[in-house]
């Protein structure tokens, strides 16, 4: 029991003398750290601002406005260690001695890295596009070194990691999306006068304004004419638009007495002999 209490009053009187001796140093490490966080914080939106200011993309403006901000906090650490008298050369010895088993160990973690540094610096697509890539599609809502954030119509976050973006095959909509239609018409019908309602559609709905719709005859099916449809929507409304314009075009053919065919199939019956 005695023992125990002097083990006790060992380890405090370390603590006092550690905090007599320290006190000082402890209270103007944190001190500067505070500030540190603050400067950081400031300076990095201040970087932001500057480079919106100057219409750079905003993926790249937000990697160097973070860049910056790790940059500031890494070297305020630096001075706050000193400040108790921690030196930081074996924290820099430890470091170099245990990045060959640590990149091994975050090989896939260090790849994704690499390959958003690789899509910062190349931009194949920016924060607002509408991409594809690994049967994936969406807006592109954040880009960060490890992974890309997509957002579907649904507000669904798709997280891919960035490695399985570089060096894949990547459709690039900017923010519209294109939707594909088709109508069946009756072999009576103007094809002219067709298009001319479908076309009429197309700018009613305001679908014609970001780019021209394509309409024009298909196929010849068996029981109608079958016109193609391709126009541009944005992506976040995609199958609400779609919808829309569908229907709006059920009712413009019906109203301009256009016919949509059911399928027909001629039979006939041969002569049977008893």
């Amino acid at each position: 029991m005695q023992q125990e209490i002097e083990q006790i009053q060992s380890i405090y009187n370390t603590i006092v003398e550690f905090f007599v001796t320290y006190s000082f140093q402890l209270v103007g490490a944190l001190i500067v750290f505070l500030i540190g966080m603050f400067v950081a914080s400031k300076v990095s939106k201040m970087v932001l601002a500057l480079c919106e200011k100057k219409g750079l993309d905003i993926t790249l403006s937000r990697f160097l406005a973070s860049f910056v901000k790790i940059a500031i906090l890494v070297g305020v650490a630096i001075i706050a260690l000193g400040k108790i008298g921690i030196s930081v050369t074996p924290f820099v010895a430890a470091i170099g001695a245990l990045s060959l088993g640590a990149g091994l160990a975050v090989q896939g973690l260090l790849s994704n890295y690499g390959a958003g540094l690789n899509i910062i610096i190349t931009r194949p697509f920016v924060v607002g596009d509408t991409i594809t890539v690994q049967g994936e599609t969406g807006l592109v809502d954040e880009v960060h070194l490890a992974y890309t954030v997509l957002k579907d119509e649904d507000a669904v976050r798709i997280t891919i990691p960035n490695r399985h973006i570089v060096g894949e095959i990547i459709h690039n909509s900017a923010e519209n999306k294109l939707a594909e239609t088709t109508v069946g018409v009756s072999y009576d019908s103007d094809p002219k006068k067709v298009i001319e309602v479908l076309r009429a559609v197309m700018v009613q709905q305001g679908v014609a304004e970001a780019r021209e719709p394509l309409i024009g005859i298909d196929q010849f099916g068996d029981s109608s004419i079958n016109f193609g449809v391709r126009f541009w929507v944005p992506t976040n409304r995609f199958h609400e638009t779609r919808f829309r314009v569908n229907n709006a075009i059920f009712e413009a053919l019906g109203q301009a007495g256009i016919s949509i065919p059911f399928p027909q199939r001629e039979v006939r019956m041969l002569n049977q002999q008893h």
